[in-house]
């Protein structure tokens, strides 16, 4: 019988390496903030299973057992923040970087990359959720507005009156989303539309998209980097 360990944990293991590798080249102090949070956190709870337990034998191992728990869970929440941030600092900028971080929304949302662009490199990138048609831009300002509003008049045409057209430009500015909020902003827009009105929007996007030409954004590194940052923390 093999005794080799499961695939899967292999895998796991692999992700989160790449992971702090990715993260340490614009965090080089993850390392020791990390120590600093397992003993932190593993201290405290451990005193406090000390004074739970009690000072017996076993009152000790379960103690120590605790403390090292929180203290491993602490280290977890803190590297999935900092890796985070370290991946969006990183593709801040450049071409494609909203779509890599559209693409890590969970199950429920409908992503698709440059809908619309400009031979300037100004993207609008499509999300269709329970609140309705979301129409994220990056790039110039300026040319994006002329961009988007084309957008939500071809959008507003298929999908009626009781679908919303939101728009977002990713960005710095006043009024704009930065790239690390984008998900956020979009997961706490209000829910405007039933399922089952999704699905048949859905359809309706599929003959407005197959008129379009072949939109050339990259598909290699911002998309597949940032969703490997978050795999590895999910596990």
């Amino acid at each position: 019988m093999s005794t080799a360990a499961p695939a899967p944990a292999k895998g796991r293991v692999r992700q989160l390496r790449q992971a702090y590798a990715i993260t340490k080249k614009s965090d080089r102090n993850i390392g020791l903030i990390l120590l600093l949070t397992f003993l932190v956190a593993g201290g405290i709870f451990g005193a406090v299973g000390f004074w739970a337990f009690g000072s017996t034998t076993l009152g000790l191992i379960l103690s120590v057992v605790f403390g090292v728990l929180i203290g491993f869970l602490a280290v977890l929440i803190v590297f999935g923040r900092r890796a985070q941030t370290a991946a969006y600092a990183q593709v801040e900028g450049q071409l494609g970087a909203a779509a890599g971080a559209l693409q890590m929304l969970r199950k429920g949302w409908d992503v698709k990359p440059a809908v619309a662009f400009t031979k300037n490199q100004d993207v609008v990138h499509r999300v269709i959720g329970r609140p309705g048609v979301i129409l994220v831009g990056e790039g110039n300002t300026a040319r994006l507005r002329n961009l988007i509003s084309a957008e939500k008049k071809k959008h507003s045409r298929i999908a009626g009156e009781d679908v919303p057209i939101i728009d977002l430009i990713v960005g710095t500015g006043e009024g704009e989303v930065p790239l690390q909020k984008l998900t956020k902003r979009v997961q706490k827009l209000p829910k405007k539309i039933k399922p089952a009105q999704m699905t048949a929007l859905l359809y309706k996007v599929k003959a407005l998209d197959a008129m379009r030409p072949a939109a050339p954004m990259p598909r290699g590194p911002v998309p597949t980097s940032m969703k490997g940052q978050r795999k590895a923390m999910r596990g």
